[in-house]
């Protein structure tokens, strides 16, 4: 009988997995990298004209929100009701090989959402301010990818699919409200905007903002969002069941 494979290599097998079964799913690529971008481009050019650099931070924000609450909560929902999920749990990988592997593809995906996002704004005319910083951009992406991952698994992990698909959507929807792209947060009644600013998504868009130069400290909603990430992987490890 041969040997189980190492663990780093069961993971890396399942990530790429995981890859090429997002990329055959069109929608869910239109949905993670389509919405983000329409959203962007109906903000900067329908609805406020000329505001690209401050609608920028919570798109990008929406767009982890899609690719990790959204995309990967439903997905893994459905992967667990069909008993997919069932068959990989006697499996070497586990269940934190399973979980390390999603995360990583999310991360992937969210990286490439971030320089797609940024090249669009490029082209309507945003630069980045004088205190944007490369190194603060990719944390904010690895936490803000492992926050919503996290969400999402948890929720994919504990409900049924389609009480997932109902909670990753209406979570998406009060993040579109409350993440900073149709209202800024700074515009928002005073006890709203503390709310949000405590939230994984405005937490996630005003460290966006800082990261891009806004003239804000990334400190504190990076600190927010680290505590959201600790906790949505917690979540997920120990909620998250295989049926």
């Amino acid at each position: 009988m041969s040997r189980p494979a190492p663990w780093a290599s069961a993971v890396l097998a399942q990530a790429s997995v995981e890859a090429r079964l997002t990329a055959r799913r069109g929608e869910n690529v239109l949905a993670m990298v389509g919405v983000p971008v329409a959203v962007l481009l109906f903000v900067t050019l329908v609805l406020a004209p000329g505001t690209v650099g401050v609608a920028l931070p919570g798109t990008l924000a929406i767009a982890l929100v899609a690719s990790g609450l959204v995309n990967l909560g439903i997905a893994a929902a459905y992967e667990r009701g069909y008993g997919v999920l069932k068959r990989l749990g006697g499996s070497p990988l586990g269940r934190s090989g399973l979980i390390t592997a999603k995360l990583a593809v999310v991360l992937a995906i969210g990286l490439a959402q971030v320089v797609a996002l940024l090249a669009v704004a490029a082209l309507l005319g945003w630069r980045p301010g004088p205190g944007a910083s490369i190194a603060a951009l990719l944390v904010t992406t690895v936490v803000g990818s492992a926050t919503f991952a996290g969400l999402g698994l948890t929720i994919a992990g504990s409900l049924r699919p389609e009480a997932a698909l109902v909670v990753a959507n209406m979570l998406f929807l009060l993040a579109l409200a409350f993440g900073g792209v149709l209202v800024p947060i700074g515009d928002l009644p005073a006890p709203v905007a503390s709310v949000a600013r405590l939230s994984p998504v405005g937490a996630l868009a005003e460290a966006f903002g800082a990261a891009l130069g806004n003239g804000a400290s990334a400190a504190p909603p990076l600190g927010i969002l680290v505590v959201w990430a600790a906790l949505a992987v917690i979540a997920a490890a120990r909620l998250f069941r295989w049926d």
